[in-house]
């Protein structure tokens, strides 16, 4: 199966990275779409039908905390998997997000074998 992913970042450059990573790293990814942040991310998500969610923390307008817990007390987008990907490597971040909503976290950098890994884990049921 091919998935759709939305990568929210508002790094360009880490947003092409991304989706460099995640062709590298072999999982099946038809279309990635991108947003600056999270406001940009749920405009994305109105107009796009998307599988998987990538996002940062750190984002202007809307940081990726309160885009997680969006998705997650929205019907319509709650079961659409959310990975966080970040340089924050803080666990109380991390539980906290994960307490929001997000189905992993991967810290900045990392290489392609581990995006790939928690992106396969994450569409075939389980958590990152």
């Amino acid at each position: 199966m091919s998935y759709n992913v939305l990568i929210v970042d508002d790094s360009p450059s880490m947003r092409k990275i991304i989706r460099r990573v995640i062709n590298l790293s072999g999982f099946d990814a038809t279309t990635c779409l991108e947003a600056g942040d999270g406001v940009e991310a749920l405009s994305v998500l109105d107009s796009s039908a998307v599988d998987l969610v990538l996002t940062d923390i750190n984002m202007p307008n809307m940081n990726g905390e309160e885009l997680v817990a969006r998705l997650a007390a929205d019907p319509k987008r709650s079961t659409i998997p959310v990975l966080v990907i970040s340089t924050d490597r803080s666990e109380e971040r991390i539980r906290k997000l994960i307490m929001l909503g997000a189905c992993g976290y991967i810290t900045k950098p990392f290489v392609p074998e581990t995006l790939g890994a928690a992106l396969s884990q994450i569409v075939h049921g389980g958590q990152a």
